[in-house]
């Protein structure tokens, strides 16, 4: 399954979570609920992650704890928060250039609409390319 199956699935599955329990709760309440429906929808998942960092050439265990890792591939930040900042966002990318993952999201479950509270961030991942229907090529042409 590629990053963005994954990431596609990923979504789904926060924004059911959402619905169902709203903004408000614990960061910890999501990460939960959110793995059991990842797990539910047929993925692997790991929950806080433990991620060494290389530094100089030398290992350290104590790097940080991913909130979840799905499928091995793709990282899940969450957050229940009023409004996430920059320094949130660097966090994932600096999360997807330490691991080598290419596909990472800051989820803030804080948001009244779930789907206002979802950033993608990418680490060399290509995109797959556009598929324009036949239909509004047609409408592009003319």
């Amino acid at each position: 399954m590629t990053e963005n199956e994954i990431g596609t699935i990923t979504l789904a599955a926060a924004i059911a979570v959402h619905r169902e329990l709203g903004p408000g709760l614990l960061e910890s309440v999501y990460e939960v609920i959110l793995a059991r429906e990842l797990i539910d929808r047929g993925l692997t998942v790991e929950r806080q992650a433990p991620v060494s960092i290389v530094y100089k050439g030398i290992r350290f265990d104590e790097g940080f704890r991913a909130d979840i890792i799905v499928a091995g591939k793709v990282i899940l930040e969450l957050k229940s928060v009023e409004r996430v900042t920059a320094a949130h966002k660097k966090q994932v990318q600096t999360y997807l250039r330490l691991t080598g993952c290419k596909l990472g999201y800051l989820l803030n479950f804080g948001e009244s609409v779930m789907k206002t509270g979802i950033t993608r961030c990418v680490n060399g991942l290509e995109e797959p390319p556009l598929c324009v229907s036949a239909s509004l090529r047609e409408n592009i042409q003319s």
